[in-house]
């Protein structure tokens, strides 16, 4: 994730919790910039994210996760609401959105996805056979091949049918990365020698590295919830193995949390 030309972002996420929502963050990224391309490979790759999408989902209640979250946070915000030098507007901006996320939410049933993914013929077919390379060939499902044959109208119903239920959890899962990605300042730091050791004040739940594009090196992360190591590495050359920079790298960093 890139915050300009000046600074490469590197994230990692420190509970399973985080994990999940940055893969689901990433697969409605894909989603979304597949939508642009109305082409039968487009397509397949906007379906494709949509079946990846549904399949996270189903395996956890994400939906309790996001609502504590979210009724956390807007409990913070509250508070604020009070205190001198808080842009009010701005603040109930973010409250709205964060009721709109809760509301939606709360409307949809525990275990929706893994319900409209198995009571859905069409859409089994095809996640069954995603995992095989190539599995989705003409020959291998007709259906779906005949699918693709149709007008983009068509299939662009279809999906919004299909991607309709995850809209809340598309709203919640950005909001509360937002949210939390904005939690804390960013701090300057230095690893001597290319390594950096940090024991934070207190638990951490998403760890994020700014590293300057012109320092070439990239950070491999070992990390828990209060106490992380990053080792910077350069790769001159993806065909060949990485090595660690033995220089003073300077970066910058987030320990987020709420």
């Amino acid at each position: 994730m890139s915050t300009g030309l000046e600074a490469i972002v590197f994230e990692q996420p420190l509970n399973e919790r985080i994990r999940t929502f940055l893969r689901l963050e990433f697969l409605f990224g894909q989603y979304e910039h597949h939508r642009a391309d109305p082409s039968p490979l487009g397509t397949r790759a906007r379906l494709h994210a949509l079946l990846d999408i549904l399949t996270v989902l189903g395996r956890s209640d994400l939906k309790k996760d996001i609502l504590k979250d979210l009724n956390d946070q807007q409990a913070v915000l509250l508070r604020l609401a009070n205190r001198p030098g808080v842009d009010n507007s701005r603040l109930q901006a973010v409250l709205k959105e964060i009721t709109v996320g809760i509301n939606g939410l709360q409307q949809l049933a525990t275990q929706f996805a893994s319900t409209a993914l198995r009571d859905n013929e069409f859409l089994m077919s095809i996640h069954n056979r995603s995992s095989i390379p190539g599995g989705t060939c003409a020959f291998d499902l007709p259906a779906y091949h005949h699918w693709l044959a149709q007008p983009a109208e068509k299939q662009q119903r279809d999906l919004d049918t299909w991607f309709a239920d995850l809209v809340p959890f598309a709203q919640g899962i950005l909001l509360n990365l937002r949210l939390l990605r904005g939690s804390v300042a960013v701090t300057d730091a230095v690893a001597p020698g290319g390594t950096y050791v940090h024991a934070p004040q207190s638990a951490c739940s998403l760890l994020r590295v700014f590293v300057p594009r012109e320092e070439s090196v990239y950070p491999e992360i070992s990390a828990g919830s209060h106490r992380f190591t990053l080792r910077f590495m350069q790769l001159r050359d993806v065909n060949q193995r990485a090595a660690q920079a033995h220089r003073d790298i300077a970066f910058r960093l987030q320990c987020c949390a709420f």
